[in-house]
């Protein structure tokens, strides 16, 4: 059965990437398959047919026959165990990935969400300027743990896997800050995700969506 995602008709993003279909286009050019596109509007989200789809009204959400997913990490993962090419077939190495995979989302983007919110969502409130050192410093933390962990390796654990997928898509959210360079091994390793072909790919569709000529 033909995947069907769902993205945002508007992307708040303006095309960079950043928005979360990326990381599942990114997925899916990974390991090959084809998928369609329903470009959703912010009214259409709330609506009751998508909130069947996403509780929450979020994006991105993914169809394939009977089965519909939601959260960006259960779809990837769901991509990696169906597909060769982002799980390692050892059982270990394969275990190893997917903890990466929550260690990206659990451990390393809530306080780089913190802080799109801190300067975007709590920016104009008085005590905005005192917050913001101590959510960088949070950030900084959690990137110095990453950076002594990474070395200077290639990948999280050997091969590129979806734990990478992931870790790169996140880290790309901290780039705009300048925090990313101060860590010269992991803005090499964003450069070589963002290198990949599969990215590049993924990318060029979603900046097409916003350009406003998105593939047919």
């Amino acid at each position: 059965m033909p995947v069907t995602i769902t993205a945002f008709e508007r992307s708040p993003d303006g095309g960079k990437g950043l928005a979360r279909d990326t990381r599942v286009r990114w997925a899916l050019e990974e390991v090959g398959q084809p998928y369609e596109v329903r470009l959703v509007s912010f009214r259409a989200m709330k609506e009751a047919a998508h909130v069947r789809l996403q509780p929450f009204g979020q994006i991105p959400t993914y169809e394939e026959g009977g089965l519909a997913l939601f959260e960006t990490g259960a779809i990837v993962l769901h991509i990696a165990e169906r597909h060769v090419g982002l799980l390692p077939f050892d059982g270990d190495a394969r275990a190893r990935a997917i903890t990466w995979m929550f260690a990206a989302l659990n451990s390393v983007e809530p306080p780089i969400l913190e802080l799109t919110v801190a300067k975007f969502v709590e920016g104009d409130r008085a005590w905005a300027q005192d917050r913001l050192p101590l959510v960088m410093e949070r950030i900084r933390t959690r990137l110095r743990q990453l950076s002594a962990y990474l070395g200077e390796c290639e990948w999280l654990d050997g091969a590129f896997s979806a734990g990478d997928l992931l870790m790169v898509s996140v880290l790309l959210r901290v780039k705009p800050s300048g925090m990313l360079d101060e860590f010269p091994n992991l803005a090499a390793y964003v450069a070589r995700g963002e290198a990949r072909p599969a990215y590049q790919r993924a990318y060029a569709a979603q900046a097409a969506v916003a350009a406003g000529h998105p593939a047919a």
